[in-house]
């Protein structure tokens, strides 16, 4: 890792965790179709089981094509490490079981991802965990007045799904760090070529890297990384300091997470915990089309942005489009924002509100031709979506309107299209339905 921190982000999107010397030399990352791995001699064995030789046991746990795409993120990051599972939904719920263990809350907004809104009215209450949610989530004294003493860790998303609104990352940071809290933050619609959380002070990032960093709609995966940084021996999270009979040293004594893992204690307490037992283990094929992904980030993301740029203009000057919600459009609340933490550009996600009825926007979007309408983002195809009905049909009325989610809200995911071609597309689909 210290020669690697010495090469640029593209360097590392390329080369980072992966020696071909140490796999037969093979020029792409092989994909280790195993479920389990020879353990050699007794003796090897011993020293596997205490983690005095790092290895591999079995798939579920760790797989070297999945490791080459944890070392490869957490380099991109500079985190101290990370650990990878089968879909952003597992990365989000191992990161808050690991963080809540034994009970607490979380402070976050209604600025979220539909499907991570609802599974926190539906699910983690029922796991004792309490879920706090700020009115004014553009106001970072909001979060230092809503902290609570069981807060374990504030939980925000760096370009929030789907109105693009940035948060103040390096102030969330402090309000957390003064209250002996991790800043926890789902940097999926950044990725780490736009946006590094960790640099800004966030302890725990996590990825849905279904979307932007595969790139390509093919594949479901989540990452988890961590700073390395934060004090889990403070006092507010004793379930880190219990001794386990599997952390044991080669006496048989047993020894807890910081004790064995000192620069990394959460992901691997997601390893060996949440991914071992709850299992959500990322297939080392998924892995590998990941990492494929990945060695064109840089190209997919500048494009994308500079698509957006030309698309954002463009619907700003139609009269049948009552706003458009971009840290780059007009008077847009979270341009300082973007001018600090995004300087290569916001994305490609963003919203826009369409001046009709149901019926109309309906329309509008079966008259599309390029543009798909599925529920992901981040691909290289251009997709458009109603997220009131969909993406975030789960919330109801109310909560939408605090999410700031109106009914004429149409999602936009800019992809690597000629941009004109897209304008096209839509100026086609305008002029059908409301002519």
């Amino acid at each position: 890792m210290a020669q690697e921190q010495l090469y640029g982000f593209d360097t590392l999107k390329v080369r980072a965790g992966y020696k071909p010397e140490e796999h037969n030399r093979a020029v792409s990352v092989p994909i280790y179709q195993t479920a389990s791995y020879e353990l050699g001699d007794t003796d090897r064995m011993s020293r596997l089981f205490t983690f005095a030789e790092p290895g591999f046991l079995y798939t579920r746990i760790g797989n070297p094509t999945v490791a080459v795409l944890e070392e490869r993120l957490a380099a991109l990051d500079g985190a101290a490490a990370a650990v990878a599972v089968a879909s952003g939904m597992a990365a989000i719920s191992y990161t808050l079981l690991n963080v809540t263990e034994g009970g607490g809350r979380i402070l976050t907004t209604p600025q979220l991802y539909g499907g991570t809104f609802d599974s926190f009215k539906k699910i983690y209450p029922k796991f004792g965990i309490g879920i706090d949610q700020v009115e004014k989530p553009d106001d970072p004294e909001e979060f230092r007045r809503a902290i609570k003493p069981d807060t374990k860790a504030i939980y925000v998303e760096s370009i929030s799904n789907p109105n693009a609104i940035v948060a103040d990352i390096e102030k969330l940071a402090q309000i957390a760090h003064e209250n002996d809290i991790p800043l926890i933050v789902d940097n999926t619609v950044a990725t780490p070529y736009l946006l590094n959380p960790i640099q800004y002070g966030a302890d725990i990032v996590v990825y849905s890297a279904t979307k932007a960093l595969s790139g390509h709609g093919n594949v479901i995966a989540g990452v988890i990384l961590e700073s390395g940084r934060f004090k889990w021996d403070n006092g507010k999270f004793p379930h880190f300091l219990e001794p386990y009979h599997t952390l044991r040293d080669a006496t048989g004594s047993p020894r807890n997470f910081l004790q064995v893992f000192p620069d990394a204690p959460f992901t691997f307490r997601v390893r060996l915990n949440y991914l071992n037992y709850f299992g959500a283990a990322l297939s080392p094929f998924d892995a590998y089309l990941v990492l494929l992904g990945l060695e064109t980030l840089s190209e997919r993301m500048q494009k994308q942005v500079a698509n957006t740029d030309k698309i954002l203009r463009y619907l700003e000057e139609k009269s049948v489009v009552s706003w458009v919600r971009h840290p780059r459009a007009k008077n847009s609340p979270s341009r300082a924002l973007a001018e600090k933490y995004l300087p290569r550009g916001a994305g490609g996600l963003f919203t826009f509100g369409v001046k009709g009825t149901d019926e109309q926007i309906s329309a509008f979007i079966d008259s599309l031709n390029l543009f798909s309408y599925q529920a992901n983002l981040g691909d290289a195809r251009s997709l458009i979506i109603n997220s009131p009905k969909t993406t975030h049909g789960e919330l109801t009325a109310e909560e939408q309107r605090l999410a700031g989610i109106t009914p004429e809200t149409v999602r936009v995911s800019i992809g690597l299209e000629t941009p004109e071609d897209l304008i096209a597309d839509l100026e086609q689909a305008f002029n059908k339905v409301f002519a």
